[in-house]
C-alpha cells in the first residue's frame, strides 16, 4: 500500500525522518489460524520488521521514476482506448447500411479515419443510417484526439529519458518504452535492491533450479514484475534479430543442447547484469568532487 493508498502517508512519514519498511501481505497460514483484522495485520507487519523478514525500503514516488510512471500509464491507457475505438469503427461499418459500407470499403486505417473525420453527417440524426454516420465521425475524431495524446506523451517520455538516462538509451536494443519500464520497476531509490541479483529476482529472470537425478538444469521464473520481464524480453528479441554477437551466442548454446527458451532466459539474466549498474547510476548519479 506504500505505492497506492498509503503513498501520501509514506512520503509524509519519511519527510519527518522516520524509517519506513515495505512489508508484504500477512502469512496465509497465520490468517487461516487467527483470521483477519486490522490489529492482527498491524501486529504481523511489526513482527515482520522486527524479525528481519521485511527490510526493503518503499519506492520514493517523487522523482524521475514517478514522472515516467504517470506519463507511461497515461500513454498506455490512451493506446488501449485508441485500439478499442478503431475496433468499434470497423465493427460499426460491418453492420452499417450498404451505402456507408461501400463508401469506406477497402480504405487503410489512416485513410478511413481521415475520411470519416471529414464527413458531414446531419447534426440531428433520425434514421439508422444517419445515426451510424454521425457516430462514425465522432469515433474517428476520438481516434485522432487519442493519437495526438499518444504522440504528445511519447515526446515527453523521450525527452525525460534523453536528459536523464542517456547511457541506458544507448544500450543496443533499448528503447523508450523498455528503459522507462525498467526504471519504473527499480524505483526512485534503487538502493533498496541490494544487488543486481536482487533486481534479477524482482524482474523474474533469476534462474530457478529444476534438477532431478542426473539432470542438472534451471527453468524460467514465472514470478516477479512481468512488465519488467516483458521489457527485457523485447530487448533480447531486438538483439536476436540485429546483433551478431547475440546470434553467435545462440548458435553456440544451441549446439550445447539448450532449448530456445533456456537461451532466452540466460540472455535476460545477462541483460540485468549489464543494465543494473546503469540503472543505479541513472537514478543515483555519482557526484563529482
Amino acid at each position: 500500500c506504500t505505492g497506492s493508498y498509503g503513498a501520501a502517508v509514506t512520503r509524509a512519514v519519511r519527510e519527518a525522518g522516520i524509517t519506513v519498511f515495505e512489508v508484504n501481505r500477512p502469512n496465509r497460514f497465520d490468517r487461516r489460524l487467527h483470521g483477519k483484522s486490522d490489529p492482527f495485520d498491524a501486529y504481523s507487519a511489526a513482527e515482520a520488521v522486527l524479525g528481519g523478514r521485511a527490510s526493503a525500503a518503499p519506492k520514493g514516488g517523487d522523482g524521475l521514476v514517478e514522472s515516467l510512471r504517470v506519463l507511461r500509464t497515461s500513454r498506455s491507457s490512451a493506446l488501449q482506448a485508441r485500439t478499442a475505438t478503431i475496433n468499434q469503427i470497423k465493427g460499426m461499418l460491418i453492420t452499417a447500411p450498404e451505402d456507408l459500407r461501400t463508401r469506406y470499403k477497402g480504405l487503410s486505417t489512416p485513410k478511413l479515419i481521415a475520411a470519416l473525420a471529414a464527413s458531414r453527417p446531419t447534426a440531428t440524426p433520425v434514421t439508422a443510417a444517419e445515426a451510424t454516420a454521425y457516430s462514425l465521425r465522432l469515433l474517428a475524431r476520438r481516434w485522432q484526439a487519442l493519437t495526438g495524446q499518444i504522440e504528445d506523451l511519447a515526446g515527453h517520455l523521450q525527452r525525460l529519458l534523453d536528459d536523464h538516462a542517456p547511457d541506458l538509451m544507448r544500450v543496443f536494443g533499448c528503447g523508450r518504452d523498455t528503459v522507462a519500464q525498467l526504471l519504473i520497476t527499480a524505483g526512485d531509490n534503487p538502493d533498496r535492491l541490494r544487488s543486481e541479483a536482487a533486481f534479477a529476482a524482482l524482474a523474474g529472470v533469476c534462474p530457478i533450479p529444476a534438477s532431478s537425478g542426473k539432470t542438472k538444469r534451471h527453468r524460467l521464473n514465472r514470478a516477479g514484475d512481468r512488465q519488467a520481464n516483458s521489457a527485457l524480453y523485447h530487448i533480447v528479441m531486438v538483439r536476436l534479430r540485429y546483433n551478431q554477437e547475440t546470434r553467435d551466442y545462440v548458435a553456440r548454446r544451441t549446439a550445447e543442447g539448450k532449448t530456445k527458451m533456456e537461451i532466452i532466459r540466460c540472455l535476460k539474466r545477462y541483460l540485468v547484469r549489464q543494465l543494473y549498474p546503469l540503472i543505479v547510476e541513472t537514478l543515483h548519479p555519482r557526484k563529482e568532487v
